[in-house]
């Protein structure tokens, strides 16, 4: 393997904030530019994203801003594929930063692993010096929070998953399998993932390559991500054939226990009782990681957010997740806003 050439694809919308930070995490890495062309496709951005890329590429030529008119994720992916020249794909996210080797190191795997994906890990970052931006990031990547999922919370070896952030795929992987899902607006990876395996590919995990991920600023923001996370869930499971996992039932089974639980409350005690226990030891295993988390970083107002937030992932994602079960049985169409 001789440096391969590669396109990278970055989906972006209003990206002022990042897109400097991100330029600058691509043109540090160690990949041979002439062997590399990346892809900003926009959806129309007008807080000055456009004018910075197209400025910056003046002096680095190999950034090509590419419009992106539908603005959403799979459109701006296939968009970036279809036009793709490199023997291998790199998605990357506008959000991150970026080690120098990660070009080379993910190229490289994807090699010697014989593999049709592989990405890292994802070290999330609060999104500013705040401690609700700080309690955020670390809601995201405990297994309180967000399951077992290695990417999030970490692996001790290169690993066969399901899903890796990302993702480095052979071009041709594309023809032989198709593009991202355009109806999924969120979710798109999941599902291709999962056709990835359901076509018996292998997608590997590389622990010590490590991405560092800006979480969402606010509370609010982190709940509108997981609804919608939840919301396509079901989609994807119908058009892969597959079930849910454990880990994603269980805020679907959390959110209709704590309905079912309260109306069964008023028809016997029993139940109230049961119900009660149930709820006093979820928030007491939220508070316990909260008190164990707001100790080590010595961030007393952790202990408060960390369980407000852990409920609200879970709230959030499950009735999600509800809802899109509503809509795929009923067949109606999935509609949400994309701004981050």
């Amino acid at each position: 393997m001789n440096n391969p050439k590669i396109t990278v694809v970055c989906p972006i919308y209003q990206e002022r904030r990042f897109i400097e930070g991100l330029l600058e995490s691509i043109t540090l890495q160690d990949y041979p530019k002439d062997r590399m062309e990346v892809f900003l496709i926009d959806g129309m951005s007008k807080d000055g994203t456009r004018e910075f890329i197209t400025e910056y590429a003046k002096t680095h030529p190999f950034f090509k801003l590419i419009d992106n008119p539908q603005r959403t994720v799979p459109y701006a992916l296939n968009n970036g594929i279809a036009q793709a020249t490199g023997d291998v794909v790199i998605r990357i996210d506008a959000h991150c930063k970026y080690p120098a080797d990660y070009f080379s190191r993910l190229v490289r795997y994807l090699y010697e692993l014989k593999a049709d994906n592989v990405g890292g890990v994802c070290n999330t970052l609060p999104a500013n010096d705040s401690t609700k931006a700080l309690a955020i990031a670390l809601c995201l990547c405990h297994s309180f929070g967000v399951g077992g999922s290695d990417f999030r919370i970490g692996a001790s070896k290169i690993k066969q998953v399901d899903t890796v952030p990302f993702g480095c795929f052979h071009r041709d992987l594309f023809d032989r399998i198709g593009m991202f899902d355009p109806e999924l607006t969120r979710n798109q990876d999941d599902e291709f993932n999962g056709r990835i395996i359901k076509n018996g590919g292998k997608i590997f995990l590389i622990p010590d390559i490590v991405i560092e991920y800006a979480a969402r600023d606010t509370i609010a923001k982190t709940r509108r991500m997981y609804w919608q996370y939840g919301l396509f869930k079901p989609l994807v499971n119908r058009k892969l054939g597959t079930p849910a996992t454990v880990r994603q039932f269980f805020p679907l089974l959390f959110c209709i226990g704590i309905v079912l639980g309260a109306l069964l409350s008023f028809v016997s005690p029993i139940i109230a009782y049961i119900y009660l226990a149930v709820m006093a030891l979820y928030f007491a295993l939220g508070f316990m990681f909260g008190i164990k988390t707001a100790l080590r970083k010595k961030r007393f107002a952790l202990a408060f957010y960390m369980p407000y937030i852990f409920l609200n992932l879970h709230l959030s994602y499950g009735f999600g997740y509800i809802k899109g079960l509503y809509k795929v049985l009923t067949n109606k169409k999935m509609t949400v806003n994309v701004n981050r």
